[in-house]
């Protein structure tokens, strides 16, 4: 199934993309570490399907529990203390509140940037950051692209060496290292080719010359007009929210928040709003596509 929000202009993806993982780096109320962890797992499943359910699941949710139980061990702030550790340090529901919200925050942001690499492809940074940074664009579309090219380069360089008994798995201990740095030669000889290849590439085209036309396929309409205005007025107002103390939220010494009232719920609801922006359109778009076809 296809992304809709991928289709919309780069710079309506790219600030949207920005907005919350810069939110979801800052706010570390509970509510909108909650919100912004359920939308993030459940974008990048959308997106992802079952390899986001296995990397969710099999590898974020440990980490998020490892990461909550790190914590404790080494911050013994607060002033609620549940225990003693054998060491005689005090465990204190403060230190382990906070750990279970960086373990969140952190994993959150790592889904984002899941998200992030699925729709923000290197067209569209070059596009939105070519006639800027010609240079740094296209070193970041090349990391970008570097990657995947890089692992699945690996791959057939590991199984070209196996059909002739010289991979990492063949041998003895020392075999298997001299296997590894031939396969890590090889890999870093193919990788300086390929950047000169890309460079002398794009040179050739007269990328970053002044005064260079270059041909898109982004552009602007009513829609991207529309999710533009919706991404500018919920950031705008989580910024009045946040530089107003609504989503003000203290873990050492003591937790302590703001009360909650009308306007500190709207925040909360702008946020939600704000995270929900993706799975919005492309529930609406499938509501619309089925619709099409039922009328068949």
């Amino acid at each position: 199934m296809k992304d809709s929000f991928s289709s919309f202009h780069p710079i309506v993806n790219f600030l949207y993309f920005t907005l919350v993982i810069l939110f979801s780096m800052v706010f570390m109320h509970p509510i909108c570490l909650a919100i912004s962890i359920t939308f993030a797992f459940s974008y990048s499943i959308y997106l992802n399907r079952s390899k986001a359910i296995k990397f969710n699941f099999l590898y974020m949710l440990p980490l998020l529990v490892m990461t909550a139980f790190i914590n404790p061990a080494f911050n013994h702030e607060g002033v609620t203390i549940i225990t003693y550790l054998h060491n005689g340090n005090p465990l204190t529901l403060e230190s382990i509140t906070y750990g279970i919200a960086a373990a969140a925050m952190f994993v959150t942001v790592i889904c984002w940037f899941s998200c992030y690499n699925a729709i923000m492809t290197s067209d569209k940074f070059i596009y939105l950051f070519g006639r800027i940074i010609p240079a740094m664009s296209l070193i970041f579309s090349m990391v970008l692209r570097f990657v995947p090219k890089f692992k699945a380069q690996l791959t057939i360089v590991s199984h070209a060496q196996r059909c002739i008994g010289r991979d990492v798995s063949n041998g003895s201990v020392i075999s298997r290292i001299m296997h590894g740095i031939r396969i890590l030669s090889i890999m870093v000889t193919w990788m300086l080719e390929n950047a000169i290849e890309t460079a002398d590439s794009m040179k050739s085209r007269g990328y970053g010359l002044q005064g260079r036309t270059a041909f898109s396929i982004f552009t602007w309409d009513s829609r991207d007009k529309a999710a533009l205005i919706a991404i500018v007025l919920t950031g705008g107002y989580l910024i009045i929210g946040a530089c107003t103390k609504a989503l003000y939220f203290r873990y050492f010494p003591s937790m302590r928040s703001v009360e909650l009232s009308v306007f500190s719920t709207s925040v909360f609801v702008s946020y939600a709003i704000l995270c929900a922006i993706p799975l919005s359109i492309n529930v609406w778009e499938d509501y619309k596509w089925k619709s099409l076809q039922s009328n068949i």
